[in-house]
């Protein structure tokens, strides 16, 4: 497999990645609308002290940046694309709201 089909199928996974992510951050966002007023409180509390839209966000960027990147440096920018997605991760894993 070589350089382009490599950095092709890292972008696709970390893409379906991200989405997920996203689904899944949205779907606590509805939970948390349709909680009673205390615990609605406590899932916003939640996600905001986490921050998962930001790093969300940040992820995407990354990947965008990895995307657009040539071969010769995409290697470089997936420790970053990396990095992020740790974060989402673990932010997305500590916000789960029953």
């Amino acid at each position: 497999m070589g350089m382009k089909e490599m950095k092709a199928a890292y972008v696709a996974k970390m893409e379906a990645q991200v989405a997920e992510w996203g689904a899944k951050l949205k779907q606590m966002k509805v939970k948390a609308e349709k909680a009673a007023a205390q615990g609605r409180l406590e899932y916003q509390q939640k996600l905001a002290q986490v921050k998962a839209d930001e790093k969300h966000e940040q992820a995407r960027r990354k990947l965008d940046e990895l995307k657009a990147a040539g071969e010769e440096r995409w290697e470089a920018l997936k420790s970053g694309v990396e990095g992020a997605w740790n974060e989402l991760k673990k932010s997305v894993d500590s916000t789960k709201i029953e």
